[in-house]
């Protein structure tokens, strides 16, 4: 597709894998503004405008509902939904000047919808950041910014943190694959996408059973 990329982590997993592709690499954090700023600052700098963000975080403190403190809770909302929040504070006004963009949250398929005690802070603030993906997409999309979710099911990089048989509930039998989910992304970033915003694509091999 072309992209030029700037990748972010809060280790030095983006710089070494920046340096792999060729790309610009930085150490930052998806829960400070500076870092955002700085990322985005960094983009523009470099190629005089954002085209496509895609937000990825992982999931938050798990465990007794009523066991959680507020500070797992904070954590939770500052990597699933202030980020995201952040993040299209930064580059809507940017998308809006160029004439659109698009924005893309790796979810999870336990949001709301089907939630389960393990990801119970996840599962809580994954469904919030359905209900503001729907909002900025009614009032953004009149500026031709579009915004969805991608709701990943377990994948590769996940193996061994499920006990035996935990396949069996997958129809397709096999955990995803990481190039299956970048092409979902690829896809709503492309011409193809071009007319869907506002929706949660699921990328779970089948797992999740509501619609």
């Amino acid at each position: 597709m072309g992209y030029r990329l700037v990748l972010v982590s809060n280790d030095t997993g983006a710089e070494l894998l920046a340096a792999e592709l060729g790309c610009i690499g930085l150490n930052g954090s998806v829960t400070s503004v500076n870092d955002i700023e700085r990322t985005v600052r960094t983009a523009v700098d470099a190629f005089g405008r954002i085209d496509l963000v895609v937000n990825n975080t992982g999931h938050a403190a798990s465990g007794d509902l009523l066991a959680l403190s507020d500070d797992e809770w904070h954590v939770g909302l500052d990597l699933i939904m202030l980020n995201v929040i952040r993040m299209a504070r930064a580059v809507s006004p940017i998308m809006e000047r160029q004439g659109g963009g698009a924005i893309v949250n790796i979810s999870s398929y336990n949001a709301g919808e089907q939630p389960f005690a393990i990801g119970s802070v996840s599962g809580s603030l994954r469904e919030a950041l359905t209900c503001w993906m729907k909002l900025y997409s009614d009032a953004y999309g009149p500026k031709g910014i579009r915004m969805n979710n991608v709701l990943p099911g377990w994948m590769e990089n996940t193996a061994g943190k499920r006990g035996d048989g935990f396949l069996d509930s997958i129809p397709l039998r096999r955990l995803g694959r990481m190039e299956e989910l970048g092409q979902a992304i690829a896809f709503l970033a492309s011409g193809g996408g071009t007319y869907i915003t506002g929706q949660n694509l699921r990328v779970d091999g089948g797992l999740a059973r509501s619609f």
